[in-house]
């Protein structure tokens, strides 16, 4: 029964790591049937790894392995013959796990994971393989990045970093990203290059860009949803190394409301305290974090209504608060205002600014920038260089950016970067190296 046992969870952990398998090779443009033959899957691997020479051996012993273990019913027993055989199964199975583990480890770095998943891997490959696979966290981030052949076309100097002040460790928002790539059908494509900034504390931040232009790659690179070649770091600590403890540290709010209609708003707030706040945390402080965040957002009064019963603009306060429960130090906001009169959206982006004077740093998106542009401190401003590449084209404050453009209105800046198959001026290019120059002469960003 205990045999029994054994063979049945080997075939389940079997079965999940080419489950698994299937989804890290989709991942890196390549075709999820390698994964169904353990040495095909590893040559594969190595292709990804660009430890080719690795693969082949690993393939040809695991075939060999297959051939000596498959004969062994078929050579005389106790002979020299299957001693022979059972001694060439066993040297190729260790060459097998060895140079497998070496191309995990390989691709541990693809991945930008922890290399102790390799050692994992070798014992209970499922475990790796489906996190690899599944989570969204892990993402192939060095991908061939020096093949000339695989370079795109796109404006700027190749990598800008050295023009760039290069404390990371200081205070605030620090944003060294190189690249942000993804892989599909063998190919590298770029979705992000060379953006470089910094952003202080107490921030209220716009960023500003066309359809394509990377916003919200830029986003998820920053909060840590999907790594990007990069370096990002809120107020000394590094976002990707200690995600576990950072993420508390950031807010975001997308652009639809996820709300439960039929609880009162303080039902609401109270279930994100439990969700976002410390376990040992006592019932009094988390009573008052909620009282305080009420305060914040000016719902003093309306917190024992319904959800349902709210105003547009009052939900997305509420959607706000969910996440300002935690007391972040950076809070992103996906387009909030989305469907907000002029007034209602006024109000909003006051109590957004009124957040960011209490030392905060706050990221939004908006399709409207220009009736509240006067409370933004920075404008960030990203567009598709002739190469599909989202580029950093300005950052610096809204009065800079309008003499930069040469424009008086935010939205006539996106006009002038946008394409003209988007109805735009198709100027994107020549911003691009205007502040890629810039940022050269100066010897760094725009930033505080």
């Amino acid at each position: 029964m205990t045999d029994i046992i054994i063979k049945v969870i080997r075939l389940v952990d079997r079965i999940l790591a080419v489950i698994g398998c299937w989804q890290i090779l989709k991942k890196c443009g390549k075709s999820g049937w390698s994964s169904l033959l353990p040495g095909l899957r590893d040559y594969k691997f190595s292709q990804i790894t660009e430890q080719n020479r690795l693969g082949l051996i690993a393939l040809f012993a695991s075939f060999a392995e297959g051939i000596a273990s498959a004969s062994l019913d078929y050579v005389p027993k106790n002979t020299g013959l299957e001693f022979t055989v059972i001694m060439v199964a066993i040297v190729c199975l260790f060459t097998v796990i060895f140079l497998e583990y070496q191309i995990i480890i390989g691709l541990t770095r693809v991945f930008d994971a922890d290399k102790k998943l390799a050692l994992l891997w070798i014992i209970v490959p499922s475990i790796p393989s489906l996190m690899l696979g599944f989570d969204k966290k892990y993402q192939p981030v060095h991908l061939n990045e020096d093949d000339p052949d695989e370079q795109l076309a796109g404006t700027a100097p190749a990598d800008l970093s050295a023009a760039v002040d290069d404390d990371v460790r200081g205070r605030g928002l620090v944003i060294h990203l190189k690249d942000r790539i993804v892989k599909s059908q063998g190919k590298k494509r770029y979705l992000l290059k060379d953006i470089y900034l910094t952003i202080p504390n107490g921030s209220l931040v716009l960023l500003l860009g066309g359809s394509g232009a990377g916003k919200t790659t830029l986003v998820n690179a920053v909060i840590g949803y999907v790594k990007a070649n990069a370096v990002m770091r809120l107020n000394g600590e590094d976002i990707y190394k200690n995600y576990d403890q950072m993420k508390y540290r950031i807010g975001f709010v997308p652009q639809q409301d996820i709300l439960r209609m039929n609880d009162t708003v303080v039902a609401t707030l109270n279930d994100a305290a439990k969700l976002r706040l410390p376990k040992q945390m006592k019932k009094e402080e988390r009573d008052k974090r909620v009282e305080t965040v009420i305060e914040t957002l000016g719902m003093k009064g309306r917190q024992d209504g319904l959800v349902a019963r709210k105003s547009g603009g009052q939900k997305k306060r509420i959607s706000i608060g969910m996440e300002l429960i935690s007391d972040p130090d950076l809070f992103i906001l996906d387009e909030p205002d989305s469907g907000l009169d002029g007034v209602i959206a006024r109000e909003l982006f006051e109590k957004l600014r009124a957040i960011a004077d209490t030392g905060k740093i706050v990221i939004t998106i908006t399709h409207t920038p220009d009736r509240v542009a006067d409370l933004f401190d920075k404008v960030i401003v990203l567009a598709r260089d002739s190469g599909k590449v989202g580029r950093l084209a300005f950052y610096g404050s809204p009065d800079e950016a309008r003499e930069f453009f040469g424009k008086d209105t935010m939205e006539n800046i996106v006009m002038a970067i946008n394409g003209k198959e988007a109805g735009g001026e198709g100027r994107a290019d020549e911003f691009i190296q205007k502040y890629a120059d810039l940022t050269v002469e100066r010897g760094k960003t725009y930033h505080a």
